[in-house]
This record gives structure tokens, sequence and C-alpha cells, in this order.
């Protein structure tokens, strides 16, 4: 059994059945992605767009891909043909580009508002005050090829535990009270990506349905 193999099932036993993998593959060969693909794992994360383009390809049509990474407009229209969820959404802008490229193939486009959670300048991500101006907009309600799924938030990277349970704390918070004020009827408003391979432990107790790991299971990028 390989490395990659013997992780992933590892990684699985220790995440609860509820909360949703996303096996981060960026810098990793299609030959590794494979390897963790053939332990019936299919929810993988790329955080550069060219760089996923050029292996998804080589890879199973089965695979439900996932950008996790900041994205710029100019790159969604490559995304968006293949792409299960977007992550990273942190700002209207990108929202509307999303929609604008979706809506020319007739297709609906899942994505996660990234909320800016951290301690760090190198961050991105919406202000709770920036995110209810959207959502109360008269644009807003005339998207027609988006749905979003939930919030994404990254902490900041530190080995203060106490801090990284404050902030994905606050991102829970966060989606409650998105969930009570404004989706109170969509069903598909439920997910909280967070946690990564240093805190996803943390994530998980505070909350995190979704979880995006990739030293573990791959090793140090390459």
């Amino acid at each position: 059994m390989s490395d990659i193999t013997s992780n992933i099932i590892s990684l699985k036993q220790q995440i609860p059945s509820s909360v949703k993998l996303v096996a981060v593959s960026k810098t990793k060969s299609a030959t590794e992605i494979v390897e963790a693909y053939n332990t019936g794992h299919r929810i993988f994360g790329e955080n550069r767009v060219m760089e996923l383009i050029s292996k998804k390809d080589l890879l199973p049509d089965d695979i439900e891909w996932h950008y996790v990474g900041h994205l710029q407009t100019n790159k969604v229209k490559f995304l968006v043909p293949f792409i299960s969820m977007i992550h990273s959404v942190d700002s209207f802008k990108l929202l509307r580009a999303i929609n604008a490229e979706a809506l020319k193939i007739n297709k609906i486009v899942y994505c996660l508002l990234q909320f800016y959670i951290a301690k760090e300048e190198t961050k991105y991500g919406f202000s709770m005050n920036e995110v209810i101006d959207m959502i109360s907009s008269e644009e807003f309600r005339h998207l027609q090829s988006v749905r979003l799924w939930g919030v994404m938030g990254m902490a900041t990277f530190t080995d203060d535990e106490k801090l990284i349970r404050e902030e994905f704390r606050y991102l829970t918070d966060c989606f409650k009270v998105l969930k009570e004020k404004y989706f109170p009827e969509e069903v598909c408003f439920k997910e909280i990506s967070m946690g990564m391979s240093g805190d996803f432990k943390i994530a998980i107790k505070e909350g995190s349905t979704i979880v995006r790991i990739g030293s573990i299971i791959f090793g140090e990028r390459n």
C-alpha cells in the first residue's frame, strides 16, 4: 500500500461521515491523484486554474473538482464549464463574473462566500457587512446562474489554537446569521468550508462541514 493510499484511509477514519473531505492536490501529479482516487475518493481541490486545466483531462471524468484558491475574474471562463464548486468567492465582482460565464452555457455554478477571518493581510475575503450589502442588493437577486452553498474561511497560520478556534467560531456564527436571516428556505445553503491539514480537528469541532486537506494526504507540496 502506498503512502498516499494509507494516508487517505487513515484520514477518513478521523473525519466524521457528515464532513466532506476535499483532497487538495495542488502541485501533485496525475499519477499521485490517481492513487488517492483508487481508494474510492472523488472530491479533489486545486488552487491554480491553469494547473487544474492541464491535469483535468488526464484524470477520470467522475472526479468532482473544487476550486479553493484566489480566483481572478479573467480566469473564470476556464473553470465554469466543469467545476463542481468554487470555495473562494471573495468579491461581488467575482460572483458577477461567474454568473456571466455560467449564463453563457446555461449552467448553475455552486459557490461559497469566502470570509476574511484571519489576522493576516495576505488572506482574502468579505466582511460580514459586505456580504449583507451584496445579498440585500437588487443586482444580487437577479443573478440566475450562481447558487450560494455556504461560507468558507482560512484561519491565521499560527500555533495559537485559541486564536484559530475563535476565528473558526466567528465564521460559523456568520453562517448561522446568514442562514437564519437571509437563506432560511434555501436547503442548499448548508456548507461551512474551514480547516486544513494543520487545523482540521479544531475546525470540525467548531462546525466545519467541508475540510480541505493536502499535505496529510500527499505530503509536502512539490
